[in-house]
């Protein structure tokens, strides 16, 4: 047997972790919550509700919500329940506890101060409200703490998918040594664009197999068989907003102080985001430490083997929850560097399981409902 067949055998089996990380399995002792999930028909929408299923999220109702145009469509909670879509234009948040939001920046701007001003804590998983200072940016395994700053506005908010996997691998290693500069190259899945996206390159897939003229309609230019450096809109400087969130989120979730610059680009994957990342320090930290800190961390699997199928790919960490580092070792064009490569399912750690994470910590430490 080749030396690393186990691999995939391995992956599969790290779903028994699930429900261990922030949240720690206590939802046992916390009475049940009136959840929404706004834009429960999406693809973040939809794992969020079958993840609140699997880590069994202590709820008394969950309703979904979405467009007029999916109301009355249906959607699966966990593996038996079927719930009915319901109008987001229509609804009444009065009586709902958590909100969990991922139906677009525009929509989010609306509806998620309109459900906080009902009473509900809004966990949002779009880009509108990160940057705002009175709304916490959180990452449960980073900054949990930050939670508790979600009585400014009634929102807390879901930072952007490649800078969720890249504080997770950091935080250990910015503990041992302080990290002074990051430069990290992202390859990010199509799912990260929507099923617009998917559904892109699965049709132009097949359109270059069948010899057939490709349509363009999410990406700017072909993703079967290519790549694209863009990702979001350009910026003044040249930089995507791609690129430009992941060095603001890491300001503001990790450290101020860190230097980081970002290339962003989309890779012909449907599900996982990968990220080759170069770290320089302010002092040493060996191969061996690095990897040490990284083996302790909440939420981290490192598989780091220098032999062939010894690290992790896209393809394999999709479904699973954790974020997965691999290639830990030396950068010496700079004093006190480390690279690494990092991946992670975009539509679970990189969106839903973290907000669902967040709400974990919310109902434990922060809100009322639990048992005497």
């Amino acid at each position: 047997m080749r030396p690393f067949l186990f691999l995939q055998r391995g992956l599969m089996g790290l779903r028994t972790n699930r429900g261990a990380d922030p949240g720690k399995g206590k939802s046992e002792v916390i009475m049940g919550y009136r959840v929404a999930v706004v834009g429960a028909t999406g693809n973040v929408g939809r794992e969020i509700l079958q993840i609140l299923s699997e880590r069994q999220f202590p709820v008394d109702e969950v309703v979904p919500l979405a467009s007029e145009r999916s109301a009355g469509s249906e959607v699966s909670f966990g593996e038996d329940e079927v719930l009915k879509v319901r109008r987001l234009d229509t609804f009444d948040f009065k009586g709902i506890d958590i909100v969990l939001s991922s139906p677009g920046a525009k929509v989010s701007a609306v509806f998620a101060p309109k459900a906080a001003a009902a009473g509900a804590v809004v966990i949002d998983n779009t880009s509108h409200f990160r940057m705002d200072p009175d709304v916490p940016l959180v990452v449960p395994e980073v900054n949990p703490q930050a939670i508790a700053g979600y009585k400014k506005k009634g929102i807390i908010a879901n930072p952007n998918c490649s800078t969720i996997q890249m504080v997770v691998a950091l935080k250990p290693l910015h503990e041992v040594a302080k990290i002074k500069r990051v430069v990290v190259s992202t390859y990010q899945s199509v799912s990260g664009a929507g099923k617009e996206g998917m559904d892109e390159l699965f049709n132009q897939t097949r359109s270059v197999y069948m010899n057939q003229s490709l349509e363009r309609k999410k990406f700017t230019k072909q993703i079967a068989f290519n790549v694209i450096p863009h990702i979001d809109v350009f910026m003044q400087d040249g930089a995507t907003k791609e690129e430009w969130k992941m060095v603001v989120e890491t300001k503001k979730i990790l450290d101020p102080n860190i230097d980081v610059i970002a290339t962003c680009v989309r890779v012909p994957v449907f599900i996982g985001h990968s990220e080759a990342i170069n770290l320089e320090f302010e002092s040493e930290l060996s191969v061996e430490n690095a990897r040490a800190a990284l083996r302790a961390a909440q939420g981290v699997t490192v598989i780091d083997h220098r032999a062939d199928e010894g690290y992790v790919t896209p393809h394999e960490c999709a479904g699973e929850d954790d974020v997965f580092v691999s290639r830990i070792r030396k950068d010496p064009t700079v004093k006190n560097g480390l690279a690494m490569w990092v991946v992670a399912d975009n539509l679970r750690k990189g969106a839903a399981l973290n907000a669902v994470q967040i709400a974990e910590v919310l109902a434990q430490e922060h809100l009322a409902k639990k048992a005497a």
